[in-house]
């Protein structure tokens, strides 16, 4: 299973502040945007993970996260000239991809929950068709919609639909089988002229194959692609780690408690982030393990 993070577009819909920073290394509360997603897919066992962002902003991005061996994964990178639209990220990752299955994360998307990595952790192994994820919003019609019967198979899939016909709207998270680039290759440039990925969802329901997870209340989903949304996903992170004394979205800790790094690695990591705080949460929880014991 390969994941990828689509962390291009102009993220227009954030100026000023996206005309000299590309929106995903924005902050939410305390760390990068791209963070989120990043480490949803740490928790689905993914570990091969390449990064799709603009040519002006990709040196940043690999200055903020290497290439992923600090935290025990492997990070490469790709390019999106022009905002194309999401579909286009498996036919700019069709060599990465190879002959595996992949995980599509968007990189302003913010996902949250009690039993997050139970249920990440069930898509770890590939299974054929698509698998998407469904939300309850107020605001179906600025998302892509998803109609579903009583077993969970999709019905039909709009859009950003004038008259939605439910409130449930698609996450910026997609689990795919391989067939996934070719369907893309073959999606004709829509509204805007970008390749959308409710046609790869419509194809995917066409061919009978396209599973739905719904979320129920447990879960927080936050698209942070606007001012209000931005600070709203920072409000939330910043109330959960206050309150509950644990951080959200931290890739050392993840990789730590997933195996992927050892307790001498995590200290190392944590002497290196000593100055903002950040560093005394990961000696936290690693005492708190020592004394546990």
């Amino acid at each position: 299973m390969k994941g990828i993070i689509l962390a291009g577009g102009t993220g227009s819909r954030l100026y000023p502040i996206t005309r000299v920073v590309s929106k995903q290394l924005l902050p939410v509360y305390d760390k990068p945007m791209i963070y989120f997603p990043l480490t949803t897919l740490m928790l689905s066992g993914i570990r091969d993970i390449q990064i799709i962002t603009t040519k002006e902003h990709q040196q940043a991005f690999q200055t903020l996260l290497g290439n992923g061996h600090q935290w025990g994964i492997n990070i490469s990178w790709c390019v999106q000239n022009e905002p194309n639209g999401i579909a286009e990220a498996f036919v700019l990752s069709e060599n990465f991809i190879g002959d595996d299955h992949c995980a599509l994360a968007l990189g302003d998307n913010i996902l949250f929950g009690n039993g997050l990595t139970r249920l990440l952790q069930t898509y770890k192994q590939p299974r054929s068709g698509a698998t998407v994820f469904a939300y309850r919003v107020k605001d179906p019609e600025n998302y892509g919609v998803i109609s579903f019967d009583e077993k969970g198979l999709g019905t039909e899939v709009e859009e950003k639909p004038d008259k939605p016909k439910t409130n449930y709207a698609l996450i910026g998270l997609y689990y795919y089988d391989n067939q996934v680039v070719k369907i893309a290759r073959d999606v004709k440039p829509g509204l805007n002229n970008e390749k959308h990925i409710t046609d790869i969802n419509k194809k995917y329901l066409e061919l009978g194959q396209l599973h739905v997870e719904q979320l129920g209340r447990g879960y927080a989903w936050l698209d942070a692609g606007t001012v209000d949304s931005l600070h709203n996903a920072s409000a939330f992170v910043r109330s959960v780690e206050s309150r509950q004394g644990i951080k959200i979205a931290c890739p050392e800790e993840i990789a730590w408690r997933m195996g992927y790094i050892t307790s001498q690695n995590l200290a190392e990591l944590a002497d290196n982030l000593m100055a903002s705080g950040y560093g005394n949460y990961l000696w936290e929880i690693l005492n708190e393990t020592k004394e546990n014991k």
